[in-house]
């Protein structure tokens, strides 16, 4: 048996400077005895301006009913990915999510360790952001304008099963009731989106946010609005729901959503009303709810990356963008479409693509879609000296052997492992080592590809 080395004080210490996040211990008495050099980063201070002072003291705007350290002080209780706000010292504005956990050793509290995640600049911007969206909602409503530039005349297909959810779209448009779109990245569907919004009858703003572009607390604080003095530095903010009152808020990603804020979004689904983080009353909006996905609903059910009720208060109705490779046909005026578009910003005559191009272009398996698409036209414009797009402008942008009419290999690869591991998990009831043995590969390789696929399975070990 190998001898275990044991951790000295040393050796704990450098494993606390390693880690990228900032590190605030106490004693019970309040008094810091260790701060590293991320968190004197996170706070604008020296590490020697808080070791040995009171965390009161170094961060003199935070109070006893405020500070997380002193909350866990008092109650002995953890607390997880808590907002805080406050000023240090010096006067700098500091927004982090903070976990507190207390120290207690022998039935003793010997102090407190809190871990925090510095959200100064993510603050500042969705601060900017949010204040920029008031502005310009003030002034779209102002003008009548809906801050939308996309309508059902700018969806192009000659897909039969597009032209169906085309149809589909525009008759919930008239309705009131929420939406949910599903599509790869790159099917368009913020375009459709916009175009339900033109044809309906609000006459509010259309407001859009990524779900995935922000971290939770941000995202809430966004969504619903603030109210002074839900936390240290905390103005009275009106969110997105307010801003979109009377219009469409489209939630994209709906997916990356943190489960929690799905829990408030359900609520605003089911009364319309919103309650501003911090505040004690509640308000009624008008807001239509349209919510897009990028993966199928049924995988993020399984995950748990959805919440069920929340899919079935959204799922009123369902709209699934097909991907470019399901819709062939609309290649050739997809192609013309950018080349027109691209010939008046750059001030070219192209007329197309030749025979041995279209081909090439045709049988692309576009992992990105439209939107792939149209980089690779714009692209190869930029490069072209003649008025006909040849191979050779788009040699460099399609390196994959372009002849084949059939999906990669790997993704059927992929495809078929995971079909084959999901059936062994369904017959084996989630055993992994029972599973392992019908597909003839070790226990150890299945937990690896188990971790890889999005299967959501109940494991003995």
């Amino acid at each position: 048996m190998r001898e275990t080395i044991p951790l000295t004080d040393g050796m704990f210490e450098a494993i606390l400077e390693s880690i990228d996040e900032g590190i605030h211990v106490v004693d019970n008495r309040g008094m810091t005895i260790y701060y590293n050099e991320i968190a004197a980063k996170h706070d604008g201070l020296q590490v020697g301006d808080v070791l040995g002072t009171h965390y009161l003291e170094a961060f003199p705007s935070l109070s006893k009913e405020t500070s997380t350290l002193s909350h866990v002080l008092t109650t002995r209780k953890p607390i997880f990915n808590k907002d805080q706000t406050y000023r240090n010292m010096k006067g700098h504005l500091i927004s982090t999510i903070n976990t507190t956990l207390p120290i207690v050793v022998n039935g003793h509290l010997e102090g407190a360790v809190e871990i925090a995640r510095d959200l100064s600049r993510i603050k500042i911007l969705s601060d900017k952001v949010m204040e920029l969206q008031s502005k310009i909602n003030r002034k779209t409503v102002k003008e009548f304008d809906n801050g939308t530039i996309y309508t059902f005349e700018h969806i192009l297909t000659n897909d039969p099963v597009f032209i169906k959810v085309k149809d589909r779209a525009q008759k919930a448009a008239v309705l009131h009731s929420p939406v949910l779109v599903y599509g790869e990245t790159g099917t368009g569907k913020e375009l459709l989106v916009q175009a339900i919004h033109n044809a309906s009858k609000r006459v509010g703003p259309f407001i859009a946010q990524n779900c995935a572009a922000l971290p939770a607390s941000i995202l809430e604080s966004i969504l619903f609005g603030t109210s002074k003095g839900s936390f240290t530095g905390a103005e009275e903010r009106e969110g997105l729901f307010e801003l979109a009152n009377g219009g469409t808020l489209f939630l994209d990603e709906i997916n990356s959503m943190p489960i929690d804020v799905q829990a408030k979004l359900l609520r605003v689904l089911e009364d319309g009303v919103i309650r501003r983080v911090g505040a004690g009353k509640t308000r009624k909006v008008d807001v239509r709810i349209i919510a897009a996905m990028n993966e199928e609903p049924e995988s993020a059910l399984e995950a748990k990356r959805l919440r069920v009720d929340l899919f079935y208060r959204l799922n009123v109705i369902y709209l699934r963008l097909p991907p470019l490779r399901e819709r062939k046909e609309d290649i050739s005026n997809l192609i013309a479409h950018f080349i027109k578009k691209y010939n008046d910003k750059f001030h070219k005559n192209i007329r197309g693509v030749d025979q041995k191009s279209a081909t090439l272009l045709s049988s692309r398996h576009w992992h990105g879609n439209v939107r792939e698409l149209e980089h690779v036209i714009q692209s190869a414009m930029n490069f072209a000296e003649g008025n006909t797009l040849t191979v050779d402008d788009f040699e460099v942008l399609l390196p994959e052997n372009q002849s084949r009419v059939t999906a990669p290999l790997r993704d059927v690869l992929l495809k078929t492992e995971y079909d084959l591991i999901k059936q062994a998990m369904n017959v084996s009831q989630g055993n992994v080592k029972k599973a392992a043995e019908q597909l003839g590969i070790p226990r150890q390789t299945l937990q690896y590809k188990l971790s890889k696929h999005p299967l959501s399975q109940s494991a003995e070990y």
